[in-house]
This record gives structure tokens, C-alpha cells and sequence, in this order.
């Protein structure tokens, strides 16, 4: 399915909460590639990773799986033998697209998409959780519970799979991540305008945390080993191992 180049923020005009709508569903591709520094890699991996974790007759969860990105990477490299792949969005716009992009791809490992709120979503039998840039939009509050509750789901030997935008823990350090992404997103022909509009939209959506925040909350949820596998300026994702 062809994605449209991302305009939405081009033009000065008043700026609503950012949402995972109809208009960012269908520029999506685009705008991720053109926002996150490493994303190609980081969902090539994650996929990878998946398949060296995945466990025969488990399921693996993509929460916040957006259009599929993820999910159809696990499928193209997951071996094991009986597995499914559970992909869950809040945003109709999002999972109707994403069954589209699933449908387009007939991936190995069935993917099932399912349009409901994490919370909603009870993890079972699972190998692999898997979320990819979605920690950063849910309230700072109920994180605790959720991780919780994916730890609980998962096997011995199971991960979860954890990419977030993090804050730095100087005001100067941040300062230096920042200006790096915006000039990455310059080069990616990103105006000062959209850039500021796009900051703005997202500035009570998205709330994030330092990496020590993050392996706080992963550790007392009971993981034994948290991996750093990949950076690119203030992108990072991680594995957590449930032994």
C-alpha cells in the first residue's frame, strides 16, 4: 500500500494533541522513516531478535503495533513451530490499515490484529512481547501495571522487546540530543515550522523517561537482565529477559 508523504504539520494553523488519526495513519511510513534516526534497523532487528526468542506454541504480542512494521518482521524470521502473533492498536485508523499491510504481506507466522487498549489486552502463553515506540504515549501512571502484567504473560525465557525516545539526565546532554534529531529530521526535509507544530502536537501525548527510569520499572517488575541494543541520539531500544 503506497504511503503519501507527511505535510501535516507544514502549514502554520492551530495545533491539536497529536493522535494516531485517520491523516497520520495514511503518512505514517513516511513520517516514521523521516523521524526516527535508525528505524529501518531497529525494526529489521526486532524481528530478528524475535525469532531467536520465539518458543513453539506461544504467542508473541506486538502492542501498539501501528501498521504492522514489527509484527511482519517477526513473522518473516520466526522458525518456531506454532506460533502466532496477537498485533493490538487503540487507533481504528491504525488497525484497519494494519490489516490491509497484513493481508498485502502473507507472512509465515499468522499475525491477528486486534483494535483494543493495551489494558484491555490479557497476555498469555507468550514468548515474545514486543513495543516498539508505544511505552512513551500511555500515562506515566499506568506503566508500572502494564510491564507487570507482561512479565507475568511471559514464559521462562520469554522478552520483552522495548524501544523508547528517552530523555537524557543533563539539561545540557538533552539539549545536544535534541538539536542532533532536529537536524536529523532537517535533512530529512522536515521544516522549521513542522518541526516546532510537530513539538507542540506531541508535548503532552508523548512523555518520556530516562533509560535508568525504564530499567527501574523493568527490574521490579521481576526481569533478570535488561540489554541496551541499540542507540541513535536520544532513540534507543531494549531487551528484557525473563529467565
Amino acid at each position: 500500500m503506497q504511503s503519501s508523504k507527511d505535510a501535516i504539520y507544514s502549514k502554520p494553523q492551530k495545533v491539536d494533541a497529536f493522535s494516531f488519526d485517520q491523516s497520520v495513519a495514511e503518512v505514517f511510513p513516511d513520517m516514521i522513516q523521516r523521524s526516527v534516526p535508525g528505524y529501518n534497523t531497529i525494526v529489521d532487528t526486532i524481528g530478528q531478535i524475535s525469532a531467536q526468542f520465539a518458543q513453539p506454541n506461544t504467542s508473541i504480542y506486538d502492542l501498539g503495533c501501528s501498521l504492522g512494521a514489527a509484527s511482519l518482521s517477526a513473522s518473516k524470521y520466526i522458525q518456531a513451530k506454532n506460533c502466532k502473533i496477537i498485533a493490538v492498536d487503540n487507533s481504528e485508523a491504525m488497525a484497519k490499515r494494519c490489516e490491509l499491510h497484513v493481508q498485502a504481506f502473507k507472512a509465515n507466522t499468522p499475525i491477528t490484529v486486534i483494535c483494543n487498549d493495551i489494558q484491555n489486552i490479557d497476555i498469555n502463553e507468550a514468548s515474545v512481547v514486543i513495543m516498539n515506540f508505544t511505552l512513551q504515549f500511555i500515562d506515566p501512571q499506568l506503566r508500572d501495571a502494564i510491564i507487570q502484567k507482561i512479565y507475568n504473560g511471559l514464559k521462562p525465557g520469554g522478552i520483552l522487546i522495548l524501544s523508547e525516545k528517552l530523555s537524557h539526565s543533563t539539561q545540557k546532554g538533552n539539549e545536544l540530543l535534541i538539536d542532533l534529531h532536529h537536524e536529523f529530521k532537517r535533512r530529512n526535509g522536515y521544516s522549521e515550522l513542522e518541526i516546532s507544530q510537530k513539538r507542540t502536537a506531541l508535548e503532552d501525548v508523548m512523555r518520556i523517561e530516562s533509560f535508568e527510569q525504564h530499567k527501574s520499572r523493568i527490574t521490579a517488575a521481576g526481569f533478570d537482565d535488561l540489554v541496551h541494543w541499540f542507540t541513535c541520539f536520544n532513540f534507543s531500544s531494549m531487551v528484557a529477559i525473563k529467565s
